[in-house]
């Protein structure tokens, strides 16, 4: 029987999930050395040094700004995520949000806790000061929605039930996403679109180039007075010295995010959450559940599902000797592939090639064992980053 495969945690990962890796084929833990995989939920591991031996890296959440990607990919090790899995508990953590800004809850709260209990005359101080709290209710609202992926549409269909209009933009929507949609949802021409036509605006896109100070001092200027801004997708999509700015004004009612920065901090009109937006059980054990299952299927059988590096790539084992090839995605790396097998006389039985940007990925079935002078002369073709065999039982 082969040697376990050797699995790095670096943070808590729900149970349910390393449940999933049997111990007689995984030896799993925190302390475990020269890993073969690392498990990840929010540890940085930009600065640290990634063992020669880590295949893949999976990340129990939707974001992977704290995994060296680059790195990894240079290296032929595909990065995995969970998208979508923690998409409901946001979607309610952005419901919550809307309904603390509408009614003026935390406004409300710090009121309440400020009483003396002791005080005769409570009662009447609570009657005379709760106006000073007074809101909006969400129905009849427009809710403007920057990202549709599986959040952005479970926050569409549930704004739609309470009521709202819904305005939606997503440049890069996908065929997916496009079909979760409620019908319902107006399309806008632009962030600026949304921004300008919304009282309230969520945001739920990745922090890249392109996302960064998504909302800024240029265009905050447009939204309507008093709306509400909610940033549960990353702290950087949104311009803090513009809040602050649209906030002194009393052009922006309130902040709502999930990300405390020392210069919001305190604001009365800043409603900031320790980054909780999967931090339900739920949330944590689907994470976990999705990771562990794609890990499992890359290290057995090399197959790629939900990778943020790699093309998705599946193929039905027909053949008890499989060859995974991760490599840069340049003209007649195919050709040399099958030629060094032909040569070494191996017969392919069945081949699947993808690519996704700068790589590409290729497993083959063939119909005999493959000496590792095979190997060795594969990992050799310029180009080639890794080379897997996976010969099953």
């Amino acid at each position: 029987m082969a040697d376990p495969f050797r699995i790095l945690v670096l943070n808590q990962i729900a149970s349910v999930g390393l449940k999933r890796l049997p111990a007689e084929q995984y030896a799993v833990g925190k302390d475990v050395a020269d890993p073969d995989a690392i498990l990840v939920r929010s540890a940085d591991m930009h600065a640290m040094q990634i063992p020669a031996g880590v295949k893949a890296v999976a990340r129990a959440g939707a974001g992977t700004n704290n995994i060296p990607i680059k790195t990894l990919s240079a290296r032929g090790a595909p990065v995995f995520n969970a998208p979508g899995a923690n998409a409901n508990a946001v979607k309610e953590l952005v419901l919550a949000g809307m309904l603390m800004a509408a009614r003026n809850l935390p406004g409300a709260l710090r009121f309440v806790a400020a009483l003396d209990a002791k005080d005769a005359d409570m009662d009447a101080r609570v009657e005379d000061g709760k106006k000073a709290y007074a809101g909006i209710e969400l129905a009849g609202h427009t809710l403007g929605i920057v990202g549709l992926g599986k959040i952005g549409c479970l926050v569409a269909d549930a704004a739609i039930k309470l009521g709202m209009h819904v305005l939606g933009y997503d440049p890069d929507i996908t065929v997916d996403a496009a079909w979760s949609l409620p019908s319902q949802v107006k399309r806008a021409a632009s962030v600026a679109d949304v921004l300008k036509n919304s009282h309230f605006v969520t945001l739920h896109v990745p922090l890249v180039a392109a996302t960064r100070h998504l909302v800024n001092a240029e265009n905050i200027g447009s939204m309507r007075a008093s709306a509400v801004l909610l940033n549960f997708s990353r702290e950087g999509v949104v311009d803090n010295a513009a809040v602050l700015a649209a906030l002194a004004s009393k052009h922006l009612g309130w902040y709502v995010c999930d990300f405390p920065h020392a210069a919001l901090n305190g604001h009365d009109r800043v409603l900031a959450l320790p980054h909780l937006g999967a931090s339900t059980r739920e949330a944590e054990d689907n994470c976990a559940v999705m990771v562990v299952d794609q890990l499992r299927d890359y290290l057995e059988h090399g197959n790629v599902a939900r990778s943020v590096n790699f093309p998705d790539v599946s193929m039905h084992r027909e053949s008890r000797w499989r060859v995974a090839i991760a490599n840069a995605n340049v003209p007649n790396m195919l050709g040399q592939i099958s030629t060094a097998m032909a040569q070494a006389g191996l017969n392919i039985h069945n081949m699947v090639n993808k690519s996704r940007g700068e790589m590409a990925y290729t497993l083959v079935d063939v119909d005999s064992a493959v000496d590792p002078a095979v190997l060795g002369r594969l990992q050799a073709i310029a180009g080639v980053l890794s080379v897997r065999y996976l010969p099953s039982d």
